[in-house]
């Protein structure tokens, strides 16, 4: 077998192009390759075991997976899994072509089925220079005189990621899934692999199961159930794989075994899962969805590092992500979608003298009483706003803000005047019926119709209402797609969704400093394909302070800090410590103010005046720190909870307590951990620093009663109240309390 090694950014690459010209992935790591890994036989084995190795390289070890209809599979798959595909097994290797661009290197490799689909497959792999992740996507063309469907497209294929070390995988692989849902966003569960399902026999023998795990989305709510992510790592050989699906809608990814390793797929939508095929005539091409690879020490911690210096790189740059500005919005435990001239001219006000930079009027601008089943037309309410919704952005402008209004453009409700006289086809539809989701149509933006219709929209709010925000919400789930137009459903939703991001491409080419907010029923579309246009991301609609605590500490798992919007709050009959927790929940992230500041009492006023004047002292670093987790994640039922951002010479972490009624709050965060129901130590030995001595200081509140200590390099600190936060700053020096 003739080799091709390439090792970049901290990822070492291996390709195997065999006897019959057919190219393998057989290594994608952290750490060098080693030939007596693959396929669990060493250069000693015997001559039958030999020739069973290149039996088995024959079958697995497909860089593509690529599936056409009406093809045999001379090779053994059991159930779901997409491997073994044809004409994946077929393609032969043309080919590399290696380049570099303004990110860093670039390879593209070409292979082909010559003799019977005649499908030619080009593969990208652009690397990125900083960074040990590799962005990849894969484009298939029928070259031949036959129409082809296509039910299947892989992004990455890698079989062998168990590969290194003795152990079994019982022992050894961990998988981490990024749980995701309505007000309980960013909850990362670890198993290991004999949890799910695949459990390996002692001694290993060759086995073909049908037991595969599959994450997978379908719909254009891209994160309702899962984040786009997956990790593993292998706790013998210290490395970890992680991959990031950047795609608005239907996703899929699998952990399968093959012939005794184990495989992991990734792809945008599937025949099996998404309702999804496309028919490729001659001559025609189609591209799969891109997708993030990147390789780390097996650290989910570091791991999320390299992917937030990645994310950074692929977004557009914009100076919100720069500056990262201060948001009032009326809605969240204030106003929540009742706006009137009244009530938020005092909101104004006192989010002005508490130093915020933007204030958004939230849902409920455009129409009087009940409005969810009638939006659509985007147009003010009279009866809200008596002298028109531009002396409401007018005050706000005085007071030195810049204003910014609620949107849902995608969804026209079912009784809204303009979606009545609208044609169907402006509509998703499936069974020649308009698709409903809670009282609401699905608008498809393939149509240029739809596009005049929203770009209106656009113009008005900012060119007549002088807003510089729009907060766009999108609160359905259409579902599996339209048959309008399309062969399949799937094709016709992923259609639509690729004219989605070239509409707000076409926005912000129109309007590059005007900020919009990507929130879908809160986090329920964390995704790069919209984050790489957006610059700011709604992380939930969380209602109790206490649980968002899990979310801020977790949100950099799906978003980068500076991009991610977490709430702030405070109640009006809540104490000064709520007051704290809240603004914690929100300072190493993008603040979200809310809350009726106008109703507090000054003492808790002063608490918000307070962090928001400390947030624009420490922004700066928030928009270049990396993630880090001293005790791991957090879960939803712990006690105690932090989660920080660090730096070469200094890190910001956030301790949380929330003592609530019906939860075990005797639980511990993870075995090992030094706390009880008062009492919390968190070591800081990892940071890059800590050899060189460590300070920690208090930095919010300045005024209120904060105990803490060091003991070598652990912080313990002391909250006596139930529900208690505090913000400390971690730089190099001798310890102070």
């Amino acid at each position: 077998m003739e080799y091709i090694n390439i090792h970049e950014n901290g990822i070492y690459l291996v390709f195997g192009i065999t006897e019959k010209k057919q190219l393998k992935l057989l290594h994608f790591s952290a750490v060098p390759f080693c030939e007596d890994d693959i396929c669990k036989l060493g250069k000693e084995c015997k001559e039958e075991d030999q020739e069973r190795r290149r039996q088995l390289m024959e079958e697995a070890f497909q860089f593509v997976q690529v599936s056409f209809s009406g093809y045999d599979r001379p090779y053994e798959k059991h159930g779901n899994k997409h491997i073994v595909t044809a004409p994946g097994y077929l393609l032969t290797y043309e080919g590399m072509r290696d380049e570099e661009n303004e990110t860093g290197r670039r390879l593209t490799i070409i292979q082909r089925d010559a003799q019977i689909t005649h499908a030619r497959v080009e593969t990208v792999m652009q690397f990125y220079r900083g960074t040990s992740v590799v962005r990849m996507w894969s484009t298939v063309t029928n070259e031949g005189s036959d129409v082809q469907c296509l039910e299947y497209l892989s992004s990455f294929c890698y079989t062998g990621i168990e590969k290194e070390g003795e152990l079994s995988s019982d022992e050894k692989m961990r998988m981490r899934i990024p749980y995701n849902g309505w007000q309980k966003e960013m909850s990362v569960k670890e198993y290991r692999f004999g949890d799910l399902g695949f459990a390996q026999t002692q001694p290993v023998v060759y086995q073909r199961t049908s037991q595969v795990m599959e994450i997978t989305n379908t719909g254009n709510w891209s994160t309702k159930k899962y984040l786009p992510l997956g990790y593993v790592e292998n706790t013998q050989a210290h490395t970890a794989l992680f991959w990031q699906i950047e795609h608005n809608g239907s996703w899929h990814y699998e952990i399968g075994d093959q012939n005794s390793n184990f495989y992991v797929c990734v792809s945008g939508p599937t025949e099996v899962q998404s309702h999804w095929f496309k028919n490729l005539t001659p001559g025609e091409s189609f591209t799969s969805v891109p997708v993030a690879v990147g390789v780390s020490e097996d650290s989910f911690e570091m791991a999320m590092g390299e992917l937030t210096k990645y994310r950074r790189l692929i977004r557009r740059k914009n100076k919100d992500n720069e500056n990262l500005p201060v948001i009032f919005n009326d809605y969240m435990n204030c106003l929540f979608g009742d706006p009137t001239t009244e009530k938020e001219m005092p909101l104004i006000e006192a989010a002005a003298e508490s130093g915020c930079e933007y204030f958004v009027i939230d849902a409920g601008w455009y129409a009087p009483g009940s409005w969810w089943d009638s939006v659509g037309e985007w147009q003010e309410s009279r009866e809200r706003f008596p002298n028109g919704i531009k002396e409401v952005t007018d005050c706000i402008r005085e007071r030195g803000m810049i204003p910014g209004v609620w949107l849902e453009l995608e969804v026209m409700g079912i009784n809204c005047e303009k979606a009545k006289k609208a044609p169907d086809d402006w509509f998703f539809v499936r069974h020649r019926k308009r698709v409903f989701d809670r009282s609401r149509y699905q608008l498809d933006f393939r149509n240029p119709a739809v596009i005049d219709h929203v770009n209106e929209v656009i113009d008005r709010v900012v060119n007549e209402y002088d807003v510089g925000y729009i907060k766009m919400d999108y609160n359905i789930e259409p579902g599996i797609g339209t048959e309008l137009g399309a062969e399949s459903v799937g094709q016709g939703m992923l259609e639509h969704e690729k004219a989605y991001l070239a509409w707000l491409d076409s926005v912000f080419a129109k309007y590059p400093d005007l900020v919009i907010e990507n929130c879908s029923s809160g986090g329920l579309r964390i995704d790069y394909a919209l984050l790489s246009r957006y610059s700011i991301q709604s992380t939930s609609d969380q209602e109790d302070y206490r649980n968002y605590a899990t979310i801020a500490a977790n949100a950099p798992t799906g978003v980068t800090p500076e991009q991610g919007a977490i709430w702030s709050y405070p109640q009006r009959a809540g104490d000064k410590e709520e007051v704290i927790y809240n603004m914690i929940n929100a300072m190493l992230a993008r603040i979200h103010q809310s809350g009726h500041l106008a109703e507090l009492p000054a003492e808790r006023v002063a608490l918000v005046k307070e962090g928001i004047a400390c947030y624009k002292q420490i922004r700066g670093d928030i928009k270049q720190a990396l993630p880090f987790w001293p005790l791991d994640l957090t879960d939803n039922e712990d006690l105690w909870a932090c989660g920080g951002l660090q730096l070469p010479d200094k890190a910001y972490l956030a301790v949380w307590k929330r003592q609530m009624e019906g939860k075990n709050n005797d639980r511990r965060i993870r075995q090992g951990t030094v706390c009880t129901e008062t009492e919390l130590t968190i070591p800081l030995g990892s940071l890059p620093f800590a050899k060189e001595g460590i300070k920690v200081s208090c930095l919010y509140p300045q005024k209120e009663e904060t105990a803490f200590r060091m003991e070598g390099d652990a912080l313990t600190v002391t909250f006596e109240k139930p529900v208690m936060a505090r913000l400390f700053v971690i730089e190099k020096g001798n310890t102070s309390c």
